[in-house]
């Protein structure tokens, strides 16, 4: 019973993060799911409070890099990468998407995924308004990049580097 009850929890949290009824924010729905395990007894407060703790590192470096990209956004950093990219393109969306493609597996390579994530995709977005082109398929791109191109250095995304473990683990059975 307390599995099934789990399992409709987590499916009625994740409905709520990919829906967002009400159009509230994927936060709140996480907290109501992680919530409902703490007051229904599925989940000891102790444990819950262990696991919040233990992504204090993560929850600070993502801190940094929104607050480093807002910095950015503030200063015009985005807008003068914009104007450079809108004029390397030259008015071509098929050159602008290659710049974008090269400049997000550098991003992710020497710095992060998360770094593409959330420092070069409100830069893109600046670069394709000022190209004046929708700009769907460029995000995309940017979000597509923050994952994929984590495998040029494996290291830098240590799941990646489990799942190519795993994906190469028949290859050297004997």
């Amino acid at each position: 019973m307390n599995t099934l009850l789990v399992w409709s929890i987590a499916i009625a949290t994740i409905a709520g993060i990919l829906f967002r009824p009400r159009r509230w924010p994927e936060a709140v729905w996480t907290c109501l799911g992680a919530g409902l395990l703490v007051l229904l007894g599925l989940l000891p407060p102790r444990a819950a409070w262990q696991a919040v703790q233990k992504g204090t590192d993560v929850y600070l470096f993502l801190t940094g890099m929104m607050l480093l990209a807002e910095l950015a956004r503030r200063e015009g950093v985005f807008d003068w990468l914009a104007s450079h990219a809108a004029r390397a393109a030259r008015g071509s969306r098929a050159r602008l998407f290659a710049l974008v493609y090269g400049v997000g597996i550098l991003v992710t390579v020497f710095f992060s995924n998360d770094a593409t994530a959330v420092v070069l995709t409100p830069a893109v977005y600046a670069a394709v308004k000022k190209a004046k082109t929708a700009a769907r398929p460029y995000l995309l791109i940017c979000a597509f990049l923050a994952n994929a191109a984590s495998f040029v250095l494996p290291i830098s995304n240590p799941p990646i580097l489990s799942s190519m473990a795993n994906s190469f683990r028949p290859f050297f059975r004997g």
